[in-house]
């Protein structure tokens, strides 16, 4: 009884896979091919936080040199921005899901296509111009170019554009043309990664939250407006499977049936690799003011938030239902470098630490009034 039961259940499966493939017109993925689909996922996802927190440590000193220069405070997130963040983020995803119900999806996409080619193009030569620099023939020369464009004259001139460059740097933008013009006519998904890869290290490396309490504001929000718009409507879904442009991360699940033209992807949104990324990378920057040997809160936050993501593809396969990955990747990502910080007596040190401290303005103007006093006397 037993085995006529088992062979029954067999049967109702090869059914079932033999109806999916002729409905969904797919091979029906494997188990290998999932593991690889869901490891290369999660590879592509970490790598870009890692590389992309040390590159904003650099861009930090960087920014702090330019402080000392000029006097001015370098651009980040204010804590009312992270607060509304949520809700910009919800209007423009209701703005995706009205255009692709109004407009064909083709058309939409191509619209986008366009605007994300030079986009991409930019991301890709910030990444690899040292790279490609280092590998273009010593018979090139490094000659030195500088673009000016300014307005108004003498003391009152304002640049609008001050762009210095070198046929190195030409080099670099025809090769990241060719992987530009590649992706734009074929939206092949290796194209597509290379575009998506060079967004997510350039935003960790280039976005930037002042302290922790704004990046704990901007990820309880983002918290909630992702399990909104999984779990409350189909609005998220919608658009993530219409959205054909490099702000996700894909591969192919049936790779190993079909090679490179595969078509069954898993996807991961850049949002859920850059928005914690961001915050990791300040936990590395608190790291470096606190003159340790070791990254401890960086090292602990970045497991963490491989093991969130970990979490999050098992419980999608075994649910068989798009997730919010920051459900799970925020409470990994918040509650890590917290519990840390008062297992090591590091509680105040964490909240009060500011990449770029704010003076307050009758400090400044009470130093701005010393400065005309001197030059008075």
């Amino acid at each position: 009884m037993a085995s006529e039961v088992n062979e029954i259940a067999v049967q109702a499966s090869e059914n079932i896979t033999e109806n999916n493939e002729a409905i969904t017109g797919r091979i029906s993925s494997t188990s290998e091919g999932m593991v690889l689909a869901y490891g290369s996922l999660i590879i592509m996802a970490i790598l870009p936080i890692f590389f992309g927190s040390y590159r904003a440590v650099r861009h930090h000193k960087e920014q702090q040199q330019q402080c000392k220069k000029s006097g001015e405070q370098p651009d980040t997130m204010s804590r009312k921005e992270a607060a509304i963040f949520p809700f910009i983020s919800s209007i423009t995803l209701v703005g995706l899901y009205v255009l692709y119900k109004i407009f064909a999806k083709e058309f939409v996409n191509q619209i986008l296509a366009a605007y994300f080619f030079f986009l991409g193009i930019l991301a890709l030569c910030h990444l690899t111009s040292p790279l490609i620099s280092s590998l273009v023939p010593a018979a090139i020369p490094k000659t030195q170019y500088h673009i000016s464009f300014t307005k108004g004259e003498g003391d009152k001139s304002e640049h609008i554009i001050n762009y210095k460059f070198n046929l190195h740097d030409i080099v670099c933008l025809i090769c990241c043309s060719l992987v530009g013009t590649w992706y734009l006519l074929k939206k092949h998904w290796i194209a597509n990664n290379l575009f998506g890869i060079a967004f997510a290290i350039n935003g960790v490396e280039l976005l930037h939250v002042n302290n922790v309490p704004t990046g704990c504001i901007l990820l309880c929000g983002l918290l909630f407006y992702d399990a909104f718009w999984v779990f409350g409507t189909d609005v998220m879904v919608t658009v993530a499977r219409s959205f054909e442009v490099p702000i996700k991360l894909v591969f192919p699940q049936d790779i190993l049936e079909k090679g490179l033209t595969a078509s069954n992807f898993a996807m991961l949104g850049l949002g859920d690799i850059v928005l914690p990324g961001i915050f990791i990378a300040l936990l590395l920057r608190f790291d470096n003011s606190l003159s340790r040997k070791t990254n401890v809160y960086f090292y602990s936050t970045f497991f963490a938030y491989f093991m969130g993501l970990l979490a999050t593809m098992l419980i999608m396969h075994l649910f068989n239902h798009a997730q919010p990955a920051l459900l799970y990747l925020v409470p990994a990502c918040l509650g890590t470098p917290v519990l840390l910080a008062l297992a090591k007596g590091d509680l105040k040190a964490l909240f009060s630490y500011e990449d770029h401290p704010v003076i307050p303005k009758q400090t400044e103007q009470t130093a701005q009034t010393q400065v005309e006093t001197k030059k008075d006397t």
